[in-house]
This record gives structure tokens, C-alpha cells and sequence, in this order.
């Protein structure tokens, strides 16, 4: 999260401030404005790395939404042969393609909100970026008058600032909480009594669901 972090202290900057305290205003602003460029071009670089994941998430989803389909034909082709055990074994792998297909949609909910994250950092950056390159002949003058009549425009500037601040505070709670979650999931996985009552309930799952299938296709028991 380094990377946000910087395009968040970018954000907050008061360009107005930093100039009016360098001693080099002119040099300063250059400064500022190459360091959003800079940074502008990571953001960039990782929303379309984070666009390209959120894609490669997608693509397996229908995978195994194609799997979870193919196995269900077999099972019920099995069922018509009156072939119950390879029934049951299909549609084991239909659960399981099922399961799959399931956990990668979490993955791309995730993702997609990773991503829109980026991208509205990305817009604030962008337009900050390009109010600095507008107006850094106007804020170097701006930085002549402000010594002249005090500091009441400085603290006006530094009211103003206050709701990027809050913005970015909620984007690192947003991230630390997905992190507290993803640490839960993994810290539950492995206790051996829940995996064998799970064994159980696919069990009964894949039972009626044989039956089901039995149903509709007109097969005896």
C-alpha cells in the first residue's frame, strides 16, 4: 500500500503552503509537479495491472461455471444409462466446480473494489496534477502577496485540505480491514472435525441431488 500512501500525501499537499515557505518557490513547485508525474505513472501502471487481474479472475470464473455445467450433463447421461455411481461422482465434480466458480466471484467482488479505488485515486491525482501545472506561474506570485498580507489565505488553504485527508483514511481502513478479513478465512481453514461434517453435508447434497436428477429423468432407484 506504499504506493497509495504517496499519492495520498500528494493529495493533501497545500501547494500554496510549500511554495510560500520555500526559499526557492520556483524550484519547489517544479519539484511537486514532477513528483505527481512520477507517481501519476505508477498509479497508472498498477490500476491497468489491477484491470488485467480483475480479467484473469473472470475468465476463471467461467471456467468452472463451463465445468460445473459439463459435469452436470454427465451426470445426468449416467443417470439415464442407470449408471448411479458414476452419477454420483459427476455430480461430486459439479459441486466442486460449483464451489470454485464461487469463491473466484468473491475474488473479482474484491478485486472490482480494489480497482475502483485506484481509479478514483487515480482521478484526484490527475486533477491536482494538472491544477499544479496551470497554475504554478500564478501560485509563485501568489507566494509573493501571501508574505505581504499575512497568513489568513494559509489557513483558509489548510481548511480546505481537510476532506482528502478523510478520504485517504478511509481508503486505508477499507484495505486493513480486507486484510483483517483475508487473514480470518485462512486462520479457519484446516479444522479437521468441520471438514469431515462437511464431507457429510456434500454428501446428503450429492444424494439429493442424484434423487432429483433421478426425478427428471424418469430412472428408478
Amino acid at each position: 500500500m506504499g504506493l497509495l500512501e504517496r499519492v495520498g500525501t500528494l493529495i493533501r499537499a497545500n501547494v500554496n503552503d510549500l511554495v510560500d515557505r520555500a526559499e526557492n518557490p520556483s524550484k519547489m513547485i517544479k519539484q511537486v509537479i514532477l513528483d505527481m508525474e512520477n507517481q501519476l505513472l505508477q498509479l497508472k501502471t498498477q490500476v491497468a495491472i489491477s484491470i488485467a487481474d480483475e480479467h484473469m479472475l473472470e475468465k476463471k470464473e467461467q471456467e468452472n461455471a463451463d465445468k460445473a455445467s459439463e459435469w452436470l450433463r454427465k451426470a445426468e447421461l449416467a443417470v439415464d444409462k442407470g449408471q448411479d455411481d458414476l452419477a454420483r461422482s459427476a455430480l461430486e465434480r459439479h459441486m466442486s466446480a460449483d464451489r470454485t466458480k464461487a469463491s473466484f466471484h468473491q475474488q473479482i467482488e474484491d478485486q472490482r473494489a480494489q480497482v475502483a479505488t485506484l481509479k478514483a485515486a487515480l482521478g484526484k491525482l490527475e486533477q491536482k496534477l494538472a491544477e499544479a501545472q496551470a497554475k504554478s506561474d500564478m501560485l509563485i506570485a501568489q507566494h509573493r502577496r501571501a508574505r505581504a498580507l499575512g497568513n489568513a489565505s494559509e489557513a483558509q488553504m489548510a481548511i480546505g485540505g481537510q476532506s482528502a485527508i478523510r478520504t485517504f483514511e478511509r481508503m486505508k481502513h477499507k484495505v486493513r480491514t480486507e486484510e483483517a478479513v483475508s487473514q480470518a478465512k485462512a486462520e479457519l481453514v484446516g479444522d479437521d472435525v468441520d471438514d469431515r461434517f462437511a464431507q457429510l453435508e456434500r454428501d446428503d447434497e450429492v444424494s439429493r441431488l442424484l434423487a432429483e436428477l433421478k426425478g427428471k429423468r424418469g430412472a428408478t432407484a
